[in-house]
């Protein structure tokens, strides 16, 4: 498949889990690829991956909350490739579950610092360089809490709201200019944000049943990097300001039904790797 031949695509984030994925996905359609995440190990194993498959790719460690350093990013793609076409913003984290008043200021902070300061980098350097040249697509990822509220979660929700807000105004703003800005919830992705949580001292009894949340809503990363590539091709050409969810009620409920039939039937459930690790409330 070749329907992002001779296009550049930079995804932050993009060494391991969900953005690794992506990567994957839009070098199967030709694209030539830019991933960048803090760890420089990360970033020269997640290259040679690539290679090794057959696929164009480069990439560099950094900061996404460094603005500096995002334009040197997107400096690479057109060092090694010449063009830049596509740009996702996919760098996140969640920080510890909990509540809000328990988490230590500088956790809370880091949350901020990656989800929004690091999506607000990446998308004025892409924009700046797509609206010069007239054509572009950025892709801003959502997460848990775009669309409301979610206890415990505060400081990631709270994220994805700014998200998907300053998203869409983007869109509203270059409407007309020939760029595409997207944004995307991809849904529950079994990605060790998701497998490996750190919780707050005294809210670990509220996550006991979350390995059965996971079985019925979360999707392999590979399902999920499709919905970037639908994106990110013709498909949404001529269009700007469209919000994609990948949530699917149906096949939640599928899964809910099966995984009940399952327990009734005494039938073993998939074990899935949950790594819980408590960590002490800030001090109040």
């Amino acid at each position: 498949m070749n329907g992002l031949q001779d296009r550049v695509a930079v995804i932050t984030g993009g060494t391991r889990g969900i953005g690794l994925a992506i990567a994957r996905a839009l070098a199967a359609e030709g694209a030539a690829v830019v991933v960048a995440s803090r760890s420089a190990a990360s970033v020269e194993a997640a290259i040679a991956n690539l290679r090794t498959q057959g696929f164009r790719a480069a990439g560099m460690a950094l900061d996404v909350a460094n603005l500096a350093q995002v334009e040197e990013l997107a400096g690479l793609a057109m060092q090694e490739f010449g063009r830049l076409d596509i740009w996702v913003n996919n760098a996140g984290t969640a920080g510890p579950y909990g509540p809000t008043v328990d988490f230590k200021p500088e956790e809370f902070m880091q949350v901020i610092q990656t989800n929004i300061v690091g999506e607000y980098n990446g998308s004025r350097t892409a924009m700046r360089h797509f609206l010069k040249q007239g054509s572009g697509k950025l892709i801003n990822m959502l997460g848990r809490g775009y669309n409301g509220p979610v206890a415990n979660q505060n400081a990631y929700a709270s994220s994805k709201a700014w998200a998907r807000s300053f998203t869409m105004a983007l869109a509203q703003e270059t409407r007309g200019s020939g760029v595409g800005v997207y944004a995307y919830n991809p849904g529950m992705v079994l990605t060790d944000l998701l497998t490996d949580v750190k919780v707050i001292r005294g809210s670990e009894e509220k996550l006991k049943n979350f390995d059965r949340v996971l079985r019925i809503l979360a999707i392999s990363p590979e399902e999920a990097a499709q919905g970037v590539v639908k994106l990110a091709s013709s498909q949404t050409d001529g269009k700007t300001g469209v919000l994609l969810n990948n949530f699917s009620i149906l096949r939640a409920l599928s899964r809910a039904v099966e995984e009940g039939v399952r327990s009734l039937l005494g039938q073993p459930l998939e074990q899935l790797d949950i790594q819980l690790t408590s960590i002490p409330a800030a001090e109040r």
